[in-house]
């Protein structure tokens, strides 16, 4: 089941969504930004942007910053639904 993250009432209410999608099996551990028909994907590992369209600038910085306020709390709801491709993986030291 898909995951939203409770936002801001004032980035709420001006459209924007951020949510782990129940179907990101082979992907690297992200969420997903939404605002209308347009989708980031921001990884959890590096918490970086992954794709270059649309354009990350277009994302408000309050919305950035409030993704790094809750990295914990994404990263805790991604390992819960992907334990087979945790957000601190092999690559980065865990055994």
């Amino acid at each position: 089941m898909a995951i939203d993250l409770a936002l801001p009432k004032q980035l709420a209410d001006a459209g924007w969504r951020v949510k782990i999608s129940d179907k990101e099996t082979v992907e690297p551990p992200h969420v997903t930004v939404i605002k209308r028909t347009n989708r980031w994907r921001w990884n959890l590992r590096d918490q970086a942007f992954m794709d270059r369209r649309p354009d990350p600038g277009e994302v408000p910085r309050e919305l950035v910053a409030y993704l790094d306020e809750n990295l914990a709390t994404l990263v805790k709801a991604w390992d819960g639904m992907y334990p087979w491709n945790p957000v601190k993986g092999e690559e980065d030291g865990d055994e």
